[in-house]
């Protein structure tokens, strides 16, 4: 008699970490994995992500900051662990609606985008309080027009698609 062979049970989205993406989300994930992955050996260490850093303009990141990214993963980090982690940290984020109606709260007079002071001022002053380097980071990410605005239909896109609108 032939051994039985188990079956995979097939649950809702599966284990499978690339099948929480489409093609076109992975190549990014893929290229962004590339980039961070600066001494080319298919894995990201300490030193990649100081250089990533570097590269971003931020040369004074602490190594307990570092190993506390590295640590979030659960050994090291090759491409589909950096995927899983991302799918990870996105399970659970919210809908373009469910940003779009937080940010109207502050758009009164539903413009579409809010005045960056303003929205500095809330971001410092209520809930999980921004320091002023985490606004200033926040703002260079995604900074104001030149007429000081802050188009958060956008940012909302950005955050939900990963890419900006036409």
């Amino acid at each position: 008699m032939a051994p039985k062979v188990a079956k995979r049970k097939k649950e809702g989205g599966g284990s499978n970490v690339f099948s929480m993406f489409d093609q076109s989300q992975i190549q990014e994930f893929k290229e962004a994995f590339t980039i961070m992955d600066q001494n080319r050996d298919g894995f990201i260490d300490k030193a990649d992500l100081r250089d990533t850093f570097a590269a971003l303009g931020r040369l004074n990141v602490k190594n307990e900051e570092l190993e506390a990214m590295i640590k979030e993963a659960p050994g090291a980090i090759n491409f589909t662990v950096f995927l899983t982690m991302f799918g990870e940290k996105l399970k659970g984020t919210d809908t373009e609606e469910i940003l779009l109606n937080a940010f109207r709260v502050f758009d009164r007079e539903g413009k579409g985008s809010i005045k960056a002071d303003y929205m500095k001022e809330m971001l410092m002053t209520q809930a999980d309080r921004f320091s002023e380097e985490e606004v200033k980071q926040a703002f260079t990410a995604f900074p104001p027009d030149p007429a000081g605005n802050l188009d958060y239909k956008n940012l909302v896109h950005v955050i939900t698609h990963g890419e900006e609108k036409d």
